[in-house]
């Protein structure tokens, strides 16, 4: 999605300038400086084109009426961070907004073809023109990057004289002038024609993106991080870079991490004491604890101790064993499993404040209704908050294979906060029945089916990977598989059924050795997710219905029997029988990028219909 283009600044409400009259370039919503534009990503305005600038300074520039403080305790632990910050507003009434900076530099004049850096064509203050053909001119459509997460210009000058058999020690020095040109004979690279004017013959860009493209011309990735301005040195980097289409989704992928709001921590009332939250867990006893609150807000201590004592309990018991050091994924593992007994245990008999975050009841009428569809345990979430925040971001690795060592950093200094987005709604939490699923998985064929998806999954993030040796296993189990793929189904029969977009609704997996589980949830902050409708779906009468109706609509699809019948689908062969006819989703809705997905093990197959673990809701 292009943002709008820019509009004329306005002043304030009260007539007075802005705190800083920096020139609007665009205008983009919160959540899309999460998920989309955020830090280090390329933004294209109109025929403009920029990098989002990194964080260091946005504490001075970033005012607490515009980007508030987001407080989601456990997350903020895992991150290391004390809070998180909602990204600024950049309607035409902000003080401020998202800084970026220009990006790629490299432009060329579609009049006089010559291909330069933006301030050499001397453009009029402010704008991006020719100054002798006042044409506007056109940024580089390509980039380079490497696995580490720096981002270059395309070197075209050592491109073009790769054939003169120049060194790359001597860029620049031919004193020719570079052109971009079409042929217009085709489409393709072959058609992208660079020129020097020192006389070295035409040159198109065919070839460029190679793996070794680069390599070939002896130069390797130079380090540069854009998105955090010119005064911050390169780093030192081995990789060789590659060259991206500057819109491609390989130039940036963010990596999320995100959290439920549960007991004890969704009522908010302990958001004052985040800035002393570690200090207080190296207190030993009671009376120590208060000693330290007194002393950092006298008599009117926010939280009563009983409370405070507790929280310290409720989150030691998710600290590792004193002989274990566990990674972050392993203690992000014990996020989702806290969230996953507190969605199973629900909430009903809990006194509630106002400010309550998270209300999950069983629903009134007997789940007897769902006997027979293999599916147990509905909760309805009335009330739930999830905090995503923007821990990092990679370029050409997936952020599900990138190890956190090639995760690049938001800001040069580390920031005691990161930014985030909170989505409050509603959702319906159930579970697959032990038993049933205990022997499903035993199944010959169902565990060669997901050992097919596991192992291509586990190929292709070694392959994305640097170091494929700190590459974690795949989570792709038999039980994982087939959760997922309901998940999709179920968003797919809702959308029909509860008015929602798909769009609008997000699958939560909780799927291990313990856990067979799944939420699906309104997970969008705009209007979409405020309808109403979904909590109803949960009722044991109206889940069962939409089980059925599910798994019905999942046993056929469009573009059967090649669908059921392939032997490998999607990125890397990571799915099986899915495609966008049938099971896959808008990418919003989905934790794992459409992939590790399977609708035969949801339905069989024609040869095998047992090895679907709702064949016999199908089949009767």
């Amino acid at each position: 999605m292009t943002p709008p283009p820019a509009r004329r600044r306005r002043s304030s409400t009260n007539g007075s300038a802005p705190a800083h009259n920096l020139p609007r370039r665009g205008a983009v919503r919160r959540a899309q400086v999460i998920t989309t534009y955020g830090v280090g990503s390329l933004i294209a305005v109109d025929h403009e084109s920029f990098v989002v600038s990194g964080l260091d300074g946005a504490d001075d520039h970033w005012s607490t009426d515009e980007a508030p403080r987001i407080y989601e305790r456990r997350l903020a632990r895992i991150l290391k961070v004390e809070h998180f910050r909602l990204p600024p507003a950049s309607d035409e009434y902000s003080k401020d907004g998202i800084r970026v900076r220009r990006f790629p530099l490299m432009h060329s004049c579609p009049e006089c073809n010559e291909l330069r850096r933006h301030r050499d064509f001397n453009p009029p203050p402010g704008k991006s023109l020719c100054g002798t053909c006042e044409a506007d001119l056109v940024p580089s459509r390509f980039v380079v990057a490497c696995e580490a997460g720096h981002l270059d210009e395309f070197p075209y000058w050592h491109w073009v004289h790769r054939a003169a058999g120049r060194g790359t020690k001597n860029a620049g020095q031919c004193g020719g002038t570079l052109g971009l040109r079409t042929s217009g004979r085709s489409s393709s690279l072959r058609s992208i024609l660079v020129s020097c004017s020192c006389g070295v013959p035409d040159v198109s860009m065919e070839g460029s993106f190679r793996k070794s493209a680069l390599k070939d011309l002896g130069l390797r990735c130079r380090g540069t991080r854009p998105w955090l301005g010119t005064s911050v040195p390169a780093e030192n980097c081995s990789r060789t870079a590659r060259t991206l289409q500057r819109g491609s989704s390989a130039v940036w992928q963010p990596v999320l991490k995100s959290a439920l709001s549960i007991p004890p921590w969704s009522d908010g009332r302990a958001d004052a004491l985040a800035p002393y939250w570690d200090r207080l867990r190296d207190l030993d006893s009671r009376a120590e604890v208060e000693d330290r609150l007194k002393f950092v807000f006298g008599e009117d201590i926010p939280v009563p101790i009983d409370e405070v004592m507790a929280l310290l309990a409720a989150e030691r018991e998710e600290d590792p064993a004193a002989n274990e050091v566990r990674s972050f994924d392993h203690r992000y593992r014990a996020l989702r499993n806290k969230e996953y007994e507190r969605l199973r245990s629900g909430n009903d008999e809990r006194e509630r404040s106002r400010n309550e975050q998270f209300i999950c009841e069983t629903p009134l009428t007997s789940p007897a209704t769902l006997d027979g569809t293999g599916v147990t345990g509905p909760m309805l979430v009335k009330k739930l908050r999830e905090v995503r925040a923007l821990k990092a971001f990679t370029r050409l690795a997936d952020p599900n294979s990138a190890t956190e060592a090639y995760e690049a950093a938001l800001s040069d200094t580390r920031l005691n906060w990161l930014p985030a987005m909170e989505v409050r709604g509603e959702g319906v939490f159930l579970r697959l029945a032990e038993d049933r699923l205990a022997a499903w998985e035993k199944l010959a064929a169902v565990i060669d089916r997901a050992e097919r998806v596991r192992s291509a999954h586990q190929r292709l993030m070694e392959q994305w990977a640097s170091d494929p040796t700190e590459v974690q296993p795949s989570p792709a189990s038999p039980r994982m598989v087939l959760l997922h793929t309901l998940a999709h189904v179920l968003i797919n029969e809702w959308s029909l059924d509860a008015g929602y977009p798909a769009a609008a609704l997000r699958e939560r997996l909780y799927a291990d050795a313990e856990m067979a589980g799944l939420l699906v949830y309104t997970a969008t902050s705009d209007s979409a997710g405020s309808l109403g409708g979904l909590v109803a779906q949960g009722e044991p009468e109206k889940l069962a219905g939409a089980i059925r109706s599910a798994i019905r609509r999942a046993s056929w699809c469009s573009a059967d029997p090649l669908c059921v019948e392939t032997e490998a689908s999607g990125t890397g062969g990571t799915n099986l029988a899915a495609c966008h006819a049938c099971v896959m989703l808008p990418e919003t809705s989905c934790e794992h990028n459409n992939i590790l997905l399977d609708r035969a093990l949801l339905v069989g197959t024609p040869e095998d219909p047992e090895v679907g673990y709702f064949s016999e809701v199908l089949h009767h």
